[in-house]
C-alpha cells in the first residue's frame, strides 16, 4: 500500500511539472506583449535590455510614479547613485548599497552584458576612466549611473 500511494503522489508531481511547464511559454510571450507595450522602443533596442529587465525596470517605476523627478531620483531608486564617502581632504564615492535591488541588478547585468560583448562605446569608457585612475568598482558605479539615465 505505501507504494501505491508513493506511484500517485509521484504521478501527480510529474503531471503538475508538465503544466507548469507548458505553462512558461504561454507566460513569456504574455510578458513580452505587456513589455513591449509599456516600455519606450529605444530603451528596448539598447544593447544588453531584454523582456526581463525591461519588465524590472518597469515595475519599479511603476510601484514609484511620483518619486523620481529627474535622472538622479530614478539612479537613487535603483541604487544607482554615488554615496559620498570622503574624509578630510580626500574626495570619493562609494556604490550605493540601497534602492530597489531588483533594479540594481537590473542595471549591473546591463553593464556586464555591454562590457563582456565589447559594446564600442562602453569599452572606450572604461578605458578612458581606468586612464583617469578610477577603480572598477568605481567605473562600474558610473556605467549604472549612465544607464539609469
Amino acid at each position: 500500500m505505501p507504494l501505491e500511494g508513493a506511484k500517485a503522489a509521484l504521478a501527480s508531481v510529474a503531471r503538475r511539472y508538465l503544466e507548469l511547464g507548458a505553462e512558461v511559454p504561454r507566460l513569456d510571450a504574455a510578458l513580452e506583449d505587456l513589455v513591449r507595450k509599456a516600455a519606450p522602443p529605444e530603451f528596448l533596442a539598447k544593447r544588453g535590455v531584454g523582456t526581463w529587465l525591461a519588465a524590472t525596470m518597469l515595475a519599479t517605476v511603476g510601484d514609484n510614479r511620483g518619486r523620481p523627478r529627474g535622472e538622479g531620483g530614478f539612479g537613487a531608486l535603483c541604487g544607482a547613485s554615488p554615496v559620498d564617502a570622503s574624509s578630510g581632504k580626500q574626495a570619493r564615492h562609494r556604490l550605493n548599497r540601497g534602492g530597489d535591488r531588483q533594479a540594481n541588478s537590473a542595471l549591473w547585468r546591463i553593464v556586464h552584458t555591454r562590457t563582456t560583448h565589447h559594446d564600442p562605446r562602453t569599452m572606450a569608457y572604461i578605458e578612458r576612466r581606468t586612464k583617469e585612475g578610477k577603480t572598477a568598482k568605481e567605473i562600474v558605479r558610473c556605467l549604472k549611473r549612465y544607464v539609469a539615465r
